[in-house]
């Protein structure tokens, strides 16, 4: 059976932030058909991820109103490792997120993706 989630590797949790450490599992379903010769991690996936775990983690609201700032950098590919960092500001309602891996070429890591999402109450 497919997946539609990653693997929590490891999660930190306070009052307005989560980082989330996840393995993007080759058997979640959203990389099927998403280029067969070089299957990555759609970014309509990784704002869904940062939308449902600002939800489940943080209580942020979850009707989304709009998106600001998104940048797809860096693929995220089948199997990997990412970092998955949300800051929710209740007062903006805006969820800042970022993936993000380890890279030995690069000191500060890569970052795969980032952005902001307005959320508001229904």
């Amino acid at each position: 059976m497919n997946k539609r989630k990653p693997t929590i590797i490891e999660q930190k949790v306070t009052d307005n932030s989560a980082v989330l450490t996840l393995k993007v599992d080759a058997d979640i379903v959203d990389f099927q058909g998403h280029f067969t010769s070089f299957p990555l991690l759609p970014g309509v996936t990784q704002i869904d991820w940062a939308v449902y775990y600002g939800k489940t983690l943080l209580n942020t609201p979850a009707k989304f109103a709009g998106m600001e700032v998104i940048k797809f950098q860096e693929p995220i590919l089948p199997d990997g490792i990412v970092k998955l960092t949300l800051d929710w500001s209740a007062e903006k309602g805006k969820l800042h997120f970022s993936y993000s891996s380890a890279n030995d070429g690069e000191p500060e890591g890569v970052t795969h993706s980032s952005g902001r999402i307005k959320l508001v109450t229904a």
